[in-house]
């Protein structure tokens, strides 16, 4: 995961600019189940899907594409999406519950966490590859792309709708919001956001994107989920990682809200951005798992994941 984020960074691209696809259903699905991919997978698939140039969010493990004839291309490499694995310490022993479908992880972290329940129990999750539908081949995928664009399609909201959901969503976010000027910014001080005024957006889709990512900066003020806002764009030791780490949580952060509230994510393709994520990385590259974590909390904080809806 590590290396590919780097190659994508150090190439300059915009890793995860993308416009809410409709014609493709938009939400990151397994291609056979319609099963959503959740927690923080979303952000590592929407890297997936930049690295390879694919516009298709569908998703499928090696053996499932197998059973129906269906097979990675010569040179093909996988995503890797995190799987929960639960572990329950009873008396004397140690058991491991059986993990649900990638699909639905609930979310990230290369370390353990607690949980509630009888005795003592942790989550730890483990990497499990999966391929895009472009990486595929096979007498079966088109039937099984069709299929997936039509089941998709039928329960796609049309974009006012999804537009007025985000509005909504983003307004009764307690931060308030001041429009005016030229930035889009977190103030922590005075515990507020700037954004420009709404007509200098080119599109509605891209001032929510906006301020999805201003929101996520937002959620690590010290009454909230207290992350270390305290690095500023320039700065130089301690002060530059706290600020590059805490960018790569707003982005990441933004493509998981983007995902959820069905309007995309805009990436901000800044010079200063790429060159501290690409030292932040190469330097802790078990960072970029906890940068996950932190990412979802926030995101959940401001819009909590829906129930899951299967589909056939």
């Amino acid at each position: 995961m590590v290396a590919s984020l780097l190659a994508l960074l150090e190439a300059g691209t915009t890793s995860w600019r993308r416009e809410w696809d409709a014609a493709a259903g938009g939400h990151h699905v397994n291609l056979l189940s319609g099963r959503r991919y959740r927690g923080a997978n979303p952000a590592l698939l929407t890297l997936g899907m930049h690295l390879r140039g694919s516009a298709l969010p569908y998703w499928c493990g090696f053996a499932e594409a197998k059973a129906l004839g269906v097979f990675p291309r010569k040179g093909s490499k996988a995503v890797h999406v995190l799987r929960p694995q639960v572990h329950q310490r009873g008396e004397g022993q140690l058991a491991e519950a059986v993990p649900v479908d990638a699909a639905g992880t609930g979310g990230s972290g290369g370390a353990g966490q607690e949980a509630a329940g009888p005795g003592r129990s942790w989550v730890s999750y483990r990497p499990v590859p999966v391929f895009n539908a472009a990486d595929l081949e096979g007498e079966a995928l088109e039937g099984l792309i069709l299929k997936r664009r039509q089941v998709e399609g039928v329960i796609q909201r049309p974009e006012p709708e999804r537009l007025a959901s985000a509005e909504a969503v983003l307004s009764s976010w307690p931060v308030r919001v001041r429009f005016g000027g030229d930035r889009a910014c977190y103030l922590p001080l005075p515990d507020r956001i700037q954004l420009p005024e709404r007509v200098a957006f080119h599109s509605a889709a891209a001032l929510y994107a906006t301020w999805a990512h201003e929101a996520i900066h937002s959620t690590g003020h010290g009454s909230r989920l207290a992350r270390d806002l305290s690095g500023g764009m320039g700065a130089e030791g301690d002060g530059g990682r706290a600020y590059a780490r805490e960018e790569l949580v707003a982005e990441l952060g933004a493509v998981l809200l983007g995902d959820r509230l069905e309007i995309g994510s805009a990436m901000a393709n800044h010079a200063a951005y790429l060159g501290h994520w690409i030292e932040l990385l190469r330097e802790s590259p078990r960072v970029l798992l906890q940068v996950l974590s932190d990412a979802r909390r926030a995101a959940d904080l401001i819009c909590p994941e829906a129930p899951e809806v299967l589909r056939s």
